[in-house]
């Protein structure tokens, strides 16, 4: 019942509603990227509970900004994903199973933020404070996206890289999500490196997209900003 209620009052929610939402989601994704992660990196927490608990927050802000309950389903089954991986990791089951729904877990709340937020961003209209708040989400969401990508590949792959392998170990997803956001960035350290085939190619991928996105998407707004007060 209570679940019904916030779908209408998110159907029902002003506009300025949903550009604070759109500002919003961008710190709870940073906070588990770079403060979460590698805080259970360090074993200083159990990562996991604090990224379902991030997770649940991100579900209801995505609810209200596209009106719509698909999304959120896709939210609750990644969020499903990763309490399965949990108890499955506290009973000490198959390390490969574990790794790969926590892997499929990330892909599917990068591809649900990359849908909804990148509707929210190149829609119509005037160019705001937030909109530009959410196309850094998307952004961020593009990397969290391969580093799903990137886990699945070393699980069904292993060795796909030189210096990081997906090991049931709590440093595993700050390991990906290093590795991801350097290739995204263009950065390239050189103390991980991409070995198997498809490894490399997500890396060429991720890594033309890193430098295609902010040129593009900056020119698109712009454009969206002169239309608008024209």
């Amino acid at each position: 019942m209570r679940f019904k209620r916030l779908t209408t009052l998110a159907r029902e929610a002003p506009d300025h509603w949903r550009d604070w939402v759109l500002a919003g989601l961008t710190p709870l994704l940073l906070l588990d990227l770079f403060v979460v992660a590698p805080m259970g990196a360090a074993h200083v927490v159990n990562v996991r509970p604090f990224s379902v608990a991030l997770l649940t927050l991100l579900s209801i802000g995505l609810l209200f900004l596209s009106r719509s309950i698909l999304p959120v389903i896709c939210i609750v089954a990644a969020i499903g994903l990763n309490v399965v991986a949990f108890v499955l990791h506290m009973r000490g089951g198959s390390a490969a199973i574990d790794i790969s729904l926590e892997g499929l877990g990330r892909l599917l709340i990068g591809a649900v933020i990359i849908w909804v937020v990148g509707r929210a961003v190149i829609s119509p209209g005037r160019v705001t404070y937030h909109r530009v708040i959410g196309a850094v989400l998307l952004y961020l969401a593009i990397g969290l996206l391969f580093v799903g990508l990137y886990t699945l590949n070393d699980v069904i792959h292993p060795g796909s890289f030189n210096g990081m392998a997906a090991t049931d170990e709590l440093p595993l997803p700050s390991d990906f999500i290093y590795f991801s956001f350097t290739i995204l960035t263009t950065v390239g350290f050189g103390d991980v490196v991409p070995v198997h085939p498809i490894a490399r190619s997500l890396s060429n991928i991720e890594a033309i997209i890193g430098q295609l996105y902010p040129a593009t998407l900056l020119a698109y707004l712009i454009s969206l900003d002169v239309a608008s007060r024209r």
